[in-house]
């Protein structure tokens, strides 16, 4: 089945590893612009001048439950970077020197309804594993002699910290709303569309081994974020995000998945802070051994059968 191009003329398109630095120049352009338009819509916003809004920016990044409405700014800031540093800089690659349309993201059959629930038990079943992980990264411990490199990176891990307790501190279900549109579907529609939809698929036009790509295109995810004490988790998100596009060939159930891990944490935090639950998720430093284990064997019973029902799917050419 042949699969339409936008008509773009006679421009080839870019080498694997071309390709990748023009795409890399689109991201740092968006992110130029994003940061930009972030800074003029909190000063639409706030009604001040450009020196405002920069001491108004550093505000929010240092205290900002001392901001009045901080937690909407913050919103505003982090969709509007968001979109204009992965998501569109990734679409107009995509479109422009590509030459492919949204659907060319998708390179097998449609999957069934049983490949989106095996999706969201998955990523809900690796849950606690990777809490695991992520409690070994966050307990890492630097030689002496990198002592002051731990410092600065323990320091940027607080302050990340305290962010995200300001950012989840919500009660009303409109605060849900937009959290669940800026912190999940925003990054999972953005960053997917980025590292596995791009990435992965350019580093599979030069590397035969695909489990390679899907490493790499993980670490560098992972590393992208600048979460010293988070990279073994995200990194290991990552790689599941891959193997669910590379086995169904459908990027929006890795969007899908991507979303479900953001929102799932976002719902369980407001379920908490409307006392509904007793447990904060956020809050939970230690994961028993037992459901480690139990998470350990169904992600990969999941995977397995997500693997072998993919060898029966249809690969669109």
């Amino acid at each position: 089945m042949q699969k339409s191009n936008l008509n773009l003329g006679d421009t080839p398109v870019p080498s694997t590893w071309g390709g990748l630095l023009v795409l890399v120049g689109f991201l740092l352009i968006g992110m130029a612009v994003g940061n930009v338009i972030a800074l003029a819509i909190l000063a639409l916003y706030y009604s001040t001048d450009a020196s405002g809004v920069i001491l108004l920016l550093n505000q929010l990044i240092s205290a900002p439950d001392t901001v009045s409405n901080g937690w909407n700014a913050m919103m505003i800031l982090q969709g509007t970077v968001h979109f204009f540093s992965y998501l569109l800089p990734s679409l107009l690659y995509w479109f422009f020197m590509e030459k492919k349309t949204m659907s060319d993201f998708d390179f097998k059959a449609v999957p069934s309804i049983k490949y989106w629930i095996l999706g969201l038990v998955l990523v809900i079943a690796f849950m606690p594993l990777n809490g695991k992980f992520i409690e070994w990264n966050a307990n890492m411990v630097f030689p002496d002699a990198l002592s002051g490199l731990e410092k600065w990176m323990r320091d940027k891990e607080d302050q990340l910290e305290k962010l995200t307790k300001f950012l989840t501190n919500y009660t009303s279900f409109g605060q849900l709303l937009v959290a669940l549109f800026v912190v999940a579907f925003l990054p999972a529609w953005g960053e997917e569309t980025l590292f596995r939809g791009i990435l992965q698929r350019k580093l599979m036009q030069q590397w035969s081994n695909p489990h390679v790509c899907i490493w790499v295109s993980a670490a560098i995810f992972s590393a992208i974020h600048f979460q010293f004490y988070g990279f073994i988790p995200r990194m290991l998100l990552g790689a599941v995000f891959g193997y669910l596009y590379y086995w169904t060939g459908s990027l929006k159930l890795a969007i899908f998945g991507h979303f479900v891990n953001n929102g799932f944490v976002l719902l369980m935090t407001y379920l908490y802070n409307i006392k509904v639950l007793n447990i904060n998720i956020e809050e939970t430093k230690t994961m028993p051994w037992t459901m480690v284990l139990i998470s350990l064997a169904a992600s990969a019973v999941i995977l397995f059968t997500i693997k072998k029902g993919s060898t029966n799917q249809k690969i669109l050419c």
